[in-house]
């Protein structure tokens, strides 16, 4: 790879057709799920509440990630991943093609069902997605391309979002709707077909069928027979994930009641905070010279704190006297602005923070434990996020607690939970010493 920038692997067959592949399936789910929220919301007559309907789609997308992470997991060690990237990626085809059936015919019913194949097919998906890395890649490459995918993952979130939102604004809404999806999973799976070929971690692996007892061998792999570093730096990075759905969940809300802004307020913060993901990961090669780098471990921390204690200082300062503002009129006042660099800080610095923690996990986990491990981190990510939405309902319906303070509670945590990661793996807090002093 050359030593100037982590760009230089999208001209590489090792990474370019991988990544393809996995900003395409971030992007086709993405376009499904908020189609499907905007048909829940303007399109289809539904007699429960949408608001519940919603919040259901939410829970039958992340339900799978419990299930069948395990099971991912082991695939991932038993054949070889290439192949098993396909054969998932021929699977969001036949998903997709009854999706668009399912759009077509108006069936709420057949939609949701398909939400859930997407969640299973994602969850066998992400094992592999990160464990493929180090096959390709050189140690010196990992931060580099765990940097663009992460920044493709966040833009895929953020232009899948809107691009539905452009496909469901038009009368035929459900044709161009069923054309996308089954397009992009198309484009997916032909992607896939470039990915060089890989050998099987361990192929003798015999697969337990059991889901509960697998994934809790998976997790005990994951969290107690992996080295210290490893094992925090799944917990860092499931929590990662727990303020991440904690401060996306509420935008909504946030918008409308402190910041008097209407939707386009809302697709122009998650713009905001997905550039600040992109900014902050792609920083990390840079920061890191090439290098996994833990020293970025604390300073992601301690930004992430910072400037989720200014967004709760900073939600008093709009003026609200205007109504409901759009975008434009929003940034016209001076308070706004401060805002937005919250939310920025806040992407960034979340993106310093979990490329490094990847990175590592990857580097020190054998190649036969790799995906297993990784599906443990994703049943942890899963749980963290559930956790982080009761959290947000009894603080903000039991305790009574405003958004705002909410933000500041959670900013507070994140204080506690860094201490406690920080003292159990010292290794974080020392890479940081000799990384400011690298750079004195």
């Amino acid at each position: 790879m050359s030593e100037r920038s982590q760009f230089s692997l999208m001209r590489s067959r090792r990474f370019l057709p991988y990544f393809i592949t996995q900003f395409l399936g971030a992007f086709n789910d993405n376009v499904f799920k908020q189609a499907l929220v905007l048909a829940i919301l303007f399109k289809i007559g539904v007699a429960a509440d949408p608001n519940v309907l919603i919040n259901l789609s939410a829970l039958l997308f992340i339900l799978p990630f419990f299930l069948f992470s395990a099971l991912g997991g082991q695939f991932g060690e038993k054949f070889p991943k290439h192949v098993l990237i396909r054969l998932i990626k021929f699977a969001e085809i036949i998903i997709m093609l009854t999706g668009a059936a399912s759009v077509l015919l108006g069936s709420l019913p057949m939609m949701l069902v398909v939400l859930f194949a997407m969640g299973a097919q994602s969850s066998l998906f992400g094992p592999v997605k990160y464990s493929i890395l180090p096959l390709h890649l050189a140690e010196r490459e990992l931060i580099g391309g765990n940097a663009l995918v992460e920044m493709g993952t966040f833009l895929a979130i953020l232009g899948g979002t809107l691009f539905a939102g452009v496909l469901m604004a038009g009368e035929a809404w459900a044709s161009w709707v069923s054309i996308a999806v089954v397009s992009l999973a198309l484009l997916g799976f032909f992607a896939s077909l470039a990915i060089p070929p890989t050998a099987a971690a361990l192929p003798r692996l015999q697969l337990d069928w059991n889901i509960l007892r697998q994934s809790a061998r998976i997790l005990h792999l994951g969290l107690v027979q992996q080295s210290r570093p490893v094992s925090r730096s799944l917990l860092a990075n499931s929590w990662f994930w727990f303020l991440g759905a904690t401060y996306l969940a509420q935008i909504p809300g946030f918008t409308r009641d402190y910041l008097g802004g209407d939707e386009t307020v809302v697709t122009l913060i998650l713009a905001v905070f997905s550039i600040g993901i992109a900014a902050g990961s792609l920083l990390c090669e840079r920061l890191s010279r090439k290098t996994v780098e833990l020293g970025l471990v604390p300073l992601g921390a301690c930004g992430l704190t910072l400037f989720g204690l200014l967004l709760w200082g900073g939600a008093g300062f709009i003026d609200m006297q205007a109504g409901q503002l759009g975008w434009l009129q929003l940034l016209l006042q001076p308070a706004a602005w401060a805002v937005m660099v919250c939310i920025l800080g806040l992407g960034m610095f979340g993106g310093l923070y979990i490329v490094p923690l990847y990175a590592l996990i990857q580097a020190r986990t054998g190649d036969s434990e790799r995906s297993r491990v990784i599906a443990a981190n994703n049943i942890l990510n899963s749980l963290l996020m559930v956790i982080s939405a009761v959290f947000a309902m009894l603080m903000l319906g039991v305790v009574g607690i405003s958004i705002p303070q909410l933000f500041l509670v959670v900013s507070v945590l994140n204080v506690l939970v860094s201490l406690y990661l920080f003292l159990a793996v010292p290794e974080f807090t020392e890479r940081l010493k000799v990384w400011v002093n690298q750079w004195n």
